[in-house]
């Protein structure tokens, strides 16, 4: 049994309900966690309220940067208990979980880095004034994580809340929270004090609603889908909160006749099926100049057919999806294609000895998507690409752009000049040229732009979004 843990203490729900944690490799269940109530939220936000007035907004920015390169060391130490965790209650492959494991020290070592890096600037002005700026924390933010990067998402946005001066309510998806859950206590061991790091599991429409509806939550940190999202922006904006979104993508990949793609295949093959595809910046959308569509999908085609899925354990290319729902969403994608008379370039397979009540879906590499087909509109959340030709440089901006989502690009061709040309033009946060993620990068400012939501997350641009300026103004005479 898990249970909350708020002011560095296991806490059980106050209602005394559980929910059930389940296998995606297996469908079953194997664990419970503590159903929070908007009793539980209001306990944690005091505790952090206590935290941030009487401990934390007193430290130096140095000291917060020791606790937070204290804790990425100790999640280096246990990062294969970590992966464990991760892999089982998301069902991800060995190497994924162990990269996500990874990535959430790096995140803590770079915010612990730039913790005491936050610095205003003096302006000019009229003579007999001194006037400068300086940034302060919010106080108590929010942060709702999702189910598909529970580690990496805490790291980027937890992370830099803290080493910005905040405290943090955290609520994991009811999905994916034992890592979450597990990190907050070594957090506790490296010295964090009672309330900066506060753990509610549970329910979005109780746990998350409760966060946005809190009069003492002074900043909001979300990401998932774009519905969610603007249900929070709505409930946050009547008591002034500000927000944070980060609400998924329809990423394209376009490929140029001049593009090495030797290089790109191995890179469109893993933007789609990492983590089962179950990314909000996955290359679901392949744009191809149409001098090579079909040389390009005959060999991604080969590629697809040798793809395969199957238990964490035997860490293939990708293990389950995180849930049956998200499994039969998928299939109802699958068959809109075969209704609408979409070709099945190749797909992969599911191993033998995967369980049957296991959350398994092949890759899949479909063709001539249209445009404004839901299957190129719509995020699928799962390891199928839609391919799609274009003629010349207008048109594949007219396809890239051509959805309500703008988050991730990649761009694959060998003109330099193109290069920069169409970076400018494509409508998202982060283009790519020649590779796609860039490893991961958590340097890299990274969020939207449309309904992929706004403000930025990761890098130093994030310490911003969770600080507000003040500015002073000093008459010296």
């Amino acid at each position: 049994m898990q249970h909350h843990y708020i002011n560095n203490q296991n806490t059980p729900a106050s209602s005394g309900q559980t929910l059930p944690t389940t296998d995606p490799a297996t469908g079953e269940v194997y664990e419970q966690i503590a159903r929070g109530t908007a009793q539980d939220v209001d306990a944690a936000v005091r505790a952090a309220r206590a935290c941030y007035e009487n401990v934390w907004q007193h430290i130096t920015a140095a000291e917060r940067g020791r606790l937070l390169m204290k804790l990425s060391m100790k999640v280096a130490e246990h990062a294969d208990e970590l992966a464990a965790i991760e892999q089982r209650d998301c069902g991800k492959p060995v190497k994924q979980a162990k990269a996500d494991a990874a990535a959430l020290s790096r995140y803590f070592e770079f915010y612990a880095g730039a913790a005491d890096k936050l610095m205003g600037e003096t302006i000019p002005y009229q003579n007999g004034f001194a006037v400068f700026t300086w940034r302060e924390a919010f106080g108590v933010v929010g942060n709702i994580i999702p189910w598909n990067y529970p580690m990496q998402i805490f790291g980027r946005s937890v992370g830099g809340a803290l080493a910005a001066g905040n405290v943090c309510v955290v609520k994991p998806s009811e999905d994916a929270c034992l890592s979450l859950l597990r990190v907050a206590q070594l957090a506790a061991d490296v010295g964090f004090p009672a309330g900066a790091i506060n753990i509610i599991t549970g329910y979005g429409h109780e746990v998350g609603d409760a966060i946005a509806k809190h009069p003492g939550i002074d900043h909001i940190s979300f990401t998932g889908s774009p519905r969610v999202g603007t249900l929070i922006q709505q409930v946050a904006a009547e008591r002034h909160c500000p927000v944070t979104l980060e609400l998924g993508g329809k990423s394209p990949q376009i490929v140029f006749a001049d593009a090495d793609l030797d290089a790109a295949i191995p890179v469109i093959i893993n933007a789609i099926v990492q983590n089962a595809g179950q990314t909000c910046s996955a290359g679901s959308r392949l744009l191809v100049d149409e001098l090579i569509y079909d040389k390009l999908l005959d060999r991604l085609g080969t590629a697809f057919e040798n793809l395969r899925a199957g238990p964490p354990a035997m860490d293939l290319d990708l293990g389950p999806l995180i849930r049956q729902s998200q499994q039969q969403r998928v299939w109802d994608f699958l068959s809109d294609a075969q209704v609408a008379g979409i070709p099945m370039v190749a797909q992969g397979k599911v191993v033998d000895v995967a369980p049957e009540s296991g959350y398994y879906q092949a890759p899949t590499l479909l063709r001539d998507v249209p445009v404004h087909h839901r299957l190129a509109q719509e995020e699928i959340f799962g390891p199928v690409l839609c391919a799609m030709k274009f003629k010349d440089e207008d048109e594949a901006i007219r396809i890239a752009n051509a959805t309500k989502f703008g988050l991730v690009a990649g761009l694959w061709t060998r003109d330099g000049a193109r290069q920069l040309r169409l970076a400018k033009r494509i409508q998202a946060g982060q283009v790519f040229i020649n590779n796609y993620g860039a490893g991961g990068g958590v340097e890299l400012p990274f969020g939207g732009v449309k309904s992929s939501g706004y403000g930025r997350e990761k890098g130093f641009e994030a310490l911003y979004g969770f600080t507000q300026l003040k500015t002073v103004a000093v008459r010296h005479g």
